[in-house]
């Protein structure tokens, strides 16, 4: 029997999904270390994306994908960071919110300014994110609303 049909390769949502999340991971890392988007995007594709350890391997991504979200996010940084500043409310700005789910803005504003993935899958695949980070919490509805509103102003015509 192949290694194929004992390990298959994992489907393009689920590489889609691993995707996102090691792109929260790098922002959030970017920002706690203050690295580079390519130093980070480097590491993650040679030491941590479909990668073995003792304990097993880590995910396959979409690896195109992971690297268009943190590169999106450092490039429209500032914009995603207004819109995310405008959906939250006026005594939270986002400086002040978890980073964690700064990186899951910044990376879900990514998604929605710079690629034509439909709003709805967006704020659907961050919100599970969000509640992988925090499953115990109610930042997912949380992440749910914030991400609705900037999804509404970033690109109105889909709704």
């Amino acid at each position: 029997m192949s290694d194929l049909s004992q390990n298959p390769r994992p489907n393009r949502r689920a590489l889609s999904a691993a995707a996102r999340v090691y792109a929260v991971q790098a922002l959030f890392q970017m920002e706690a270390a203050d690295q580079s988007a390519d130093r980070v995007v480097r590491e993650f594709a040679n030491w941590r994306i479909g990668v073995d350890y003792d304990e097993g391997t880590s995910p396959e991504a979409d690896e195109d994908l992971f690297e268009r979200i943190v590169d999106g996010a450092v490039n429209w940084q500032a914009r995603i960071d207004q819109m995310t500043d405008r959906a939250l409310v006026a005594k939270w700005p986002i400086d002040r919110i978890d980073p964690v789910l700064r990186a899951v803005f910044r990376a879900a504003g990514s998604e929605l300014v710079g690629t034509d993935t439909p709003p709805r899958v967006v704020i659907s695949e961050y919100v599970a994110v969000a509640d992988a980070f925090f499953p115990e919490g109610k930042e997912a509805r949380f992440v749910n609303a914030v991400l609705d509103h900037m999804a509404r102003a970033a690109r109105p015509e889909a709704f």
